[in-house]
């Protein structure tokens, strides 16, 4: 009960706040993965990483759990394999950070930098609200919305007011995420699951949606212009003073209807 009260509940920004959270220095999480091994992973359990200087380092599929990494800069960081459940990294810069496989579930990510990172095979349920992911590669990501824990409330991907121009969401499942006025103009969306997803507001111009499952999905003031639609599914989706689907390619598209006449 104490990761969902942690995943939930605003924390304090300022260090010094993270009460019962050991701060640890650059040089020590250094110390501390020196000594770790594949066998024996290095642990940053309910450590504060916050504001620190972590670009580069190789986290070798290290125990973030509950971590805090507000305002860190982790620039190009391995973190691979990681387990970032119920962490914290508000405003961290992520550029270039490799993220392949890590797991991600109810990671607060809001504000931060991701541009150019690597999430591929990642699991992730959190929140992404105003993160910029532009170029980022998200593919066969796992950020479908749980359905196992519904007496918390829908956990799902929060994506809102996110910048993702030009990211790689090939094949991935976002299923009931939210992703509302983003940018996903450019975007890369061939084949992938977007059932009772939100997209109000949102910019999908030029973006490529072909074979992607769009059933039950939500579109409101969405802009379709120049997307390439073919094959796509919006089966029983809702639509609302949508612009630019004359302007898209809908050839074999589903669950149009009138819509494109």
């Amino acid at each position: 009960m104490t990761a969902w009260f942690l995943a939930v509940t605003p924390q304090p920004s300022s260090a010094a706040d993270w009460l019962g959270y050991e701060k640890l220095t650059r040089e020590q999480v250094v110390t501390v993965l020196a000594k770790a091994s594949s066998a024996a992973p290095a642990s940053f359990y309910s450590k504060n990483l916050s504001n620190l200087d972590l670009s580069r380092i190789d986290f070798k599929g290290a125990n973030l759990s509950a971590a805090v990494l507000n305002g860190s800069n982790l620039t190009s960081a391995n973190l691979s394999r990681c387990n970032l459940t119920v962490s914290f990294a508000e405003g961290a810069n992520l550029t270039n950070a490799n993220l392949q496989g890590a797991m991600m579930f109810s990671m607060q990510l809001q504000g931060a930098i991701l541009r150019g990172a690597n999430l591929s095979g990642a699991r992730f349920v959190g929140d992404l609200r105003s993160a910029d992911l532009e170029n980022a590669v998200l593919v066969k990501m796992d950020g479908a919305a749980d359905m196992k824990n519904q007496s918390m409330g829908l956990m799902r991907a929060n994506v809102v007011s996110a910048n993702l121009r030009g990211a790689d969401l090939s094949r991935s499942d976002f299923s009931r995420a939210d992703f509302s006025f983003s940018d996903l103009s450019g975007a890369n969306l061939t084949g992938t699951k977007l059932q009772g997803a939100e997209f109000s507001g949102t910019d999908l111009r030029r973006a490529d949606l072909t074979g992607a499952d769009l059933s039950g999905s939500k579109f409101i003031d969405t802009d379709f212009t120049g997307a390439n639609l073919a094959d796509t599914d919006f089966t029983a989706a809702t639509f609302r003073g949508v612009r630019g689907l004359d302007k898209a390619n809908t050839q074999g598209a589903r669950g149009l209807g009138t819509l494109t006449r």
